[in-house]
């Protein structure tokens, strides 16, 4: 099987429309730079990673000295980079795994972008910094086991207690909640009834996490049920400015985005993968792109991919005007996560049997994204709240 191996990015014939010619220096230089560790890091490992269902430490502490972590953050030790760089970041990473990708995602799309948005100066100047290196490691507590995509009922409190608050409740799938050196925790007020949030640190008296086992996805990232019973946290670590769910909902905005960027990795990946495959492999005296049937399924596949490129240029274009609507982030995020599913079923049956295999990568993307599409907003929570945009009507509570 060796003359078949597929290296995910051999083919990389994605840019169809020739979106690369638009990026500038900069922005080209952040997506070779995270190709360079996908393809000479990443893929020649993580599949053992993702079978035994182990955090892939060694990549995560080369990944800290690339200077790709910042989401972008503007100083406090974050490489300076506009939306659609970091966007390429997401995207590259994903098309190697989507567990470092998801990694990424929640270290500097949530618990960095919680203490940049909504935190006080002292706070961003003690976390940032070594979280952009991966020094510290960062999780962001919302969702709860009772409250998946109605986060904003969450039941998890905050109690004041003379110069500490009390935090009470559980937290599920929380990423790098077991191995988190500071968790950003959601919670309710109880003394006025608003959502805020606070920064728990590792080791905190009170606070638990399990790492959350069985999953057919995301292998080699860990998500964690947390248990907060009575965890006393300085008043100094509440985010002053996160006073509400909306301040909460500020930070899912972008990683809404980020999302659709993920979604377009795993289809390229899958995309790469096929072409590839069809190249080498023979059937009936011919390769599988002599015949017909297997050209139109690539061709699809191909005007999914460079339409979900599409939605991703024009999202970074709007972050970066200051434009990027909720509503937006959710529609891109929609899109591009139904059109990586089925850009994944289709390479994943075009190679047969080898399509099952981890050493041909495809059916690790394909199995990754199915938790792409369900968080921060599943397909059907992200039609709703466009629906309710385009007609004023709300379809849900």
């Amino acid at each position: 099987m060796e003359d078949l191996q597929v290296g995910v990015g051999d083919a990389l014939g994605t840019d169809y429309l020739l979106l690369r010619e638009s990026l500038t220096p900069q922005q080209r230089e952040f997506l070779l730079r995270a190709r360079a560790f996908v393809d000479e890091d990443v893929l020649p490992v993580i599949n053992g990673y993702w079978e035994r269902a182990e955090f892939p430490w060694p990549l995560i502490k080369k990944l800290g000295s690339l200077g790709l972590i910042g989401d972008g953050i503007v100083g406090y030790g974050c490489p300076p980079m506009d939306p659609l760089s970091a966007g390429l970041i997401h995207m590259e990473l994903s098309r190697g795994d989507g567990s470092i990708g998801t990694f990424v995602g929640v270290q500097a799309g949530l618990a960095m972008q919680s203490i940049a948005m909504c935190g006080s100066e002292e706070q961003k100047q003690r976390w940032l910094p070594p979280m952009a290196r991966l020094a510290a490691i960062g999780a962001f507590a919302l969702t709860e086991p009772e409250h998946g995509s109605d986060s904003i009922a969450l039941e998890t409190s905050a109690r004041r207690d003379g110069d500490h608050y009390v935090l009470d409740g559980a937290k599920k799938w929380i990423g790098n909640g077991s191995i988190a050196d500071v968790v950003v925790v959601w919670a309710r007020d109880v003394a006025d009834g608003q959502v805020k949030g606070f920064l728990v640190e590792g080791g905190t008296r009170g606070y638990s996490a399990k790492v959350i086992e069985g999953k057919g996805s995301l292998r080699a990232v860990w998500q964690a049920e947390i248990t907060l019973d009575g965890v006393r946290v300085p008043a100094a670590n509440r985010l002053p400015g996160a006073n509400t769910f909306r301040d909460c909902a500020r930070v899912l905005v972008g990683t809404r985005g980020a999302c659709a960027w993920m979604a377009l990795g795993h289809a390229v990946a899958g995309f790469d993968a096929a072409l590839t495959y069809a190249r080498k492999r023979e059937q009936f005296g011919k390769t599988l792109t002599s015949f017909q049937i297997v050209q139109q399924r690539l061709v699809r596949m191909l005007a999914d991919v460079t339409a979900m490129q599409l939605y991703c240029m024009q999202i970074a274009r709007l972050a970066e005007q200051g434009k990027l609507a909720p509503t937006l982030a959710g529609l891109a995020k929609m899109h591009n996560t139904s059109k990586a599913r089925h850009v994944l079923n289709e390479a994943r049956d075009l190679m047969g049997g080898n399509g099952i295999l981890l050493e041909f990568h495809t059916i690790r993307h394909m199995a990754d994204i199915e938790a792409v599409h369900t968080f921060e907003g599943t397909e059907t929570i992200q039609t709703l709240i466009v629906g309710r945009d385009i007609t004023g009507i709300s379809a849900f509570v």
